[in-house]
């Protein structure tokens, strides 16, 4: 049996792990590397070619989530292989596609994009899917991104935990530990866990609870009449966080634009029927024609969604002449390395948009697991062989996690073979 990280080693973004017996062979994630401050990919794997020769011989692809730097590279994959995610991260990869397929140039590119997405496999949280004589059992975790999976492989007498990204101050992160504990230990032990560290980079930074940051939301709204909030569009929590502080002011609409609108609806048909906090029952979609609406807006204020866009630059060209720019800020709540212009994170598009703002208040919490509740995750799944940190600037840096000494022991940062597996790390 064959481990191998093809990328994420000491990169986040751009994930690839190959799982192999010598019988089948199976991909958790065909990410694309993440883009520069101008927004160009730089991805040596983008194409049908480079593709069809990592796929080679491969049975099946498994997506943790549907963020780009784990999915962005489907739409090369041969019909032939078959592609699985979440039913829920179905439903949203194919809204932000048809979204896209509105780019000029696009229509060719969207087309296939949207023909492979109609075609995935759906994953159900618990249910297992069998591949050969590898067996793959997805369990819900939660991330930036809603209907997200860490994989329990099963195969050659080994299990084997691979978590995709995930975290313990979400929402819907509280039935995190009590999976591993109930699901999965109870069953036998982990061998190998393959985990994240996107956090490891940032040990001394404060991890908000999204509860915290809901609360902070509403005292800034309370403050400001006019809201504009800059987030992930498909983070369900963190719209979450937003919509309820802003329903809390009462009278105040919640305003964004179709995409938006649709993205909301889908988690509220899903989510919405488990919990009331993500029933986006009350969202409205602007239109600079709609007059009533502008004058509900100027009356009471709002809370509007955006973009860093050319649409949503002239959706506040619009406005701007009929607000008071003193009660005027935007909530930039991305991660602050996206708008800081000396770092090599930066994205141009977002400086230049989050620039036009009288008042910017930044207010974000990460979607990623934080130290702590990392090495919570490793405590308790005591891998027997070998953790494997991937998506992390730093593998070594998992050596400085406060772990059990035994799991210090068992940090694998370069290749080998243990009790008859080969650990490849590119």
């Amino acid at each position: 049996m064959k481990i191998i990280i093809h990328r994420g080693i000491n990169q986040i973004g751009g994930c690839i792990t190959e799982i192999a017996t010598d019988n089948v062979r199976i991909l958790i994630d065909l990410g694309q590397n993440l883009p520069d401050r101008e927004g160009i990919v730089n991805d040596d794997l983008a194409s049908r070619e480079a593709i069809a020769k990592i796929t080679q011989d491969i049975d099946a692809i498994f997506y943790t989530h549907y963020h780009g730097d784990h999915l962005g590279l489907f739409h090369y994959v041969p019909d032939i292989i078959p592609q699985y995610i979440g039913r829920v991260a179905k439903q949203v990869t194919l809204c932000k596609h048809q979204q896209l397929s509105y780019i000029k140039g696009r229509e060719e590119l969207s087309k296939e994009e949207i023909s492979k997405l109609d075609r995935m496999n759906v994953l159900i949280s618990g249910l297992t899917v069998n591949i050969g004589d590898i067996k793959v059992t997805p369990y819900f975790v939660s991330h930036s991104a809603y209907d997200a999976y860490m994989f329990l492989i099963e195969t050659d007498g080994k299990r084997i935990l691979h978590t995709g990204d995930f975290r313990g101050h979400g929402y819907l992160s509280k039935g995190l530990l009590p999976t591993i504990k109930k699901l999965i230990l109870s069953q036998t032990k982990v061998d190998f866990l393959i985990t994240e560290g996107t956090m490891l980079s940032r040990l001394n930074e404060r991890v908000m609870s999204e509860n915290e940051l809901q609360r902070e939301a509403g005292e800034i709204m309370a403050r400001y009449k006019n809201v504009f909030v800059m987030c992930s569009s498909t983070d369900m929590e963190r719209l979450a966080s937003f919509y309820a502080a802003n329903k809390n002011l009462r009278n105040r609409p919640l305003i964004c634009d179709h995409f938006q609108k649709n993205v909301l609806e889908i988690f509220t048909k899903s989510a919405g029927d488990h919990s009331s906090l993500f029933c986006f029952d009350k969202v409205y979609n602007f239109n600079p024609k709609n007059k009533k609406l502008i004058h509900w807006m100027e009356d009471k204020g709002f809370c509007m969604f955006v973009r860093a866009t050319d649409k949503f630059k002239d959706y506040y060209q619009t406005l701007v002449s009929r607000l008071d720019l003193k009660d005027t800020v935007l909530i930039y709540s991305m991660w602050k390395e996206y708008i800081n212009n000396t770092g090599k994170h930066a994205m141009q598009c977002y400086i230049d948009f989050v620039s036009m703002f009288p008042h910017v208040e930044k207010l974000h919490t990460s979607g990623h697991a934080s130290p702590e509740f990392l090495v919570e995750v490793c405590n308790l799944v005591n891998p027997t062989l070998g953790i494997i940190p991937i998506h992390s600037e730093n593998s070594t840096n998992y050596s400085k996690l406060p772990i059990e000494e035994h799991l210090q022991q068992r940090i694998l940062i370069s290749s080998r073979i243990i009790d008859k597996v080969e650990i490849i790390l590119s």
